[in-house]
């Protein structure tokens, strides 16, 4: 799971410009990167422009996820992840991006502002700390802990069935017990057969 891009949009009438940005495209070659970079962009733009007001969408391109939110108000957010990447988290991500630059950057800045003149620095450290979504995500992480559980849960379950099998042999070879305690053991296993989880 990884994120390559986190970019905050303006979405005027004329056209969609970008305000700031942040890319993680240490997984390409150096010489690809800053052609990455602009494709990145380029896309963000793209989808913001062709998205209506109000609408949040995931938009597909090979082994990439573009998430993209566009708020009434014309500021848009797109997140570039791959397809491992959990979309409610990606959403949960953007939502808190826009409300915080919406409450940092002023909104007569909005229609003017460039990478340059905005003044939001928080993107790269979101970009980085997201990177793994169990750390960053409090939903996620309850639920990996839970699959965790449920597989130790299964585990435990097949260890004990093993050891009930071992149990069988063993009475069945014990010298020590008598024939009723046998058939009394036989009995229960049967009775309790019907609860077995498979």
């Amino acid at each position: 799971m990884k994120l390559y891009s986190l970019s905050v949009l303006y979405k005027g009438d004329p056209k969609v410009h970008l305000l700031k940005a942040a890319y993680d495209v240490s997984s390409f070659s150096f010489f690809q990167r800053s052609s990455v970079q602009e494709f990145m962009t380029f896309t963000s733009q793209l989808i913001v422009e062709r998205s209506e007001p109000g609408t949040r969408a995931s938009v597909k391109e090979q082994e990439y996820l573009c998430h993209v939110y566009v708020r009434n108000d014309g500021l848009a957010g797109v997140l570039i992840a791959d397809n491992e990447y959990p979309s409610r988290v990606c959403f949960t991500l953007l939502d808190k991006v826009l409300d915080e630059f919406s409450r940092q950057v002023n909104r007569i800045d909005w229609p003017s502002g460039t990478p340059a003149t905005i003044n939001y620095t928080a993107l790269d450290g979101y970009l980085s700390k997201y990177q793994n979504p169990r750390d960053a995500d409090a939903m996620t992480k309850v639920q990996a802990e839970l699959d965790e559980t449920k597989v130790i849960l299964h585990n435990t379950m097949e260890s004990l069935l093993e050891r009930g099998e071992k149990l069988d042999d063993l009475v069945s070879k014990s010298e020590v017990l008598g024939t009723q305690s046998k058939a009394f053991y036989k009995t229960a296993r049967k009775q309790n057969s019907c609860c077995e989880i498979m």
